[in-house]
């Protein structure tokens, strides 16, 4: 039942419980439940009692909700190729040598890799959720990958290889986690 005491409306709906129950939804709406045998001007009173905290619990939810923006949204894939891009450029001379040409990167949501290398079709696939990470760890992966284009798995080469490039990867490495 939709009830309305000064300016505050709230749903109520009558349960066995002992105290009256107040709750501010995701929706923001309020909800009340009240044993059926509290009278309605009781009721009443308790909502206005809390006006305060109802306000700032609405408000706390309001910026939550604000807050949980879904990841995918945050970055555009643009936005993140630029700086992804602005980190391969400074990383890729080391390996113009070893490589024909320089890989192609490409963005997107991964839920368990922050990289991977198609050294065949020579792309870096990159996950866009990088971008909430440190700088440093950035570096880390793309490096990570662009030595994957020399060495394939993670054998003894590819951490010597690693470690001459990057001395502190495996530091770099804890920030992603």
């Amino acid at each position: 039942m939709l009830r309305t005491v000064a300016d505050i409306s709230y749903e109520l709906t009558y349960k066995k419980v002992k105290n009256i129950n107040l709750r501010i939804r995701s929706d923001l709406t309020i909800a009340v439940s009240a044993n059926k045998h509290v009278p309605f001007y009781i009721i009443d009173e308790f909502v206005l009692s809390k006006t305060d905290w109802i306000k700032a619990a609405q408000a706390r939810i309001s910026t939550k909700i604000k807050e949980e923006i879904p990841f995918e949204d945050k970055w555009t894939n643009e936005e993140c190729l630029n700086l992804f891009s602005e980190i391969s450029d400074r990383i890729y001379p080391i390996f113009k040598n070893t490589l024909k040409t320089k890989p192609v990167l490409k963005v997107r949501i991964m839920k368990s890799r922050w990289g991977v290398c198609h050294y065949s079709k020579n792309y870096i696939l990159l996950n866009k959720k990088l971008m909430a990470k440190p700088y440093k760890a950035i570096e880390y992966v793309i490096m990570h990958e662009y030595v994957h284009f020399l060495h394939h798995n993670h054998q003894k080469s590819f951490h010597d290889t690693m470690k001459s490039l990057m001395p502190d990867y495996k530091e770099r490495s804890k920030l992603l986690k």
